[in-house]
């Protein structure tokens, strides 16, 4: 048991106890899909400032962009701009 890798045990307890694949599963689809939403938050949302060069960069978010992940009620083509330009 020393001398056997981490893979080899862990293939040969899945072996032992099949029903430990639908878990192991299920743990790697939520644990890959919170990584990628967090990837999304880092990338994409407007709170975040990764350019020094320009440390405001939701000043440049006009009325018309989405920038929230699900929008249920908001129709962001309609909306006028009523904040003034900086």
């Amino acid at each position: 048991m020393a001398g056997t890798s981490l893979g080899a045990r862990f293939y040969r307890q899945i072996k032992r106890h099949p029903g430990l694949i639908p878990m192991i599963g299920f743990i790697c689809l939520g644990m890959g899909s919170a990584g990628l939403y967090l990837l999304r938050l880092a990338l994409r949302s407007p709170d975040v400032c990764w350019d020094r060069k320009n440390p405001e960069p939701w000043n440049r978010l006009s009325p018309n962009d989405q920038y929230k992940f699900l929008a249920v009620s908001t129709d962001y083509k309609k909306l006028k701009k009523d904040r003034p330009d900086f």
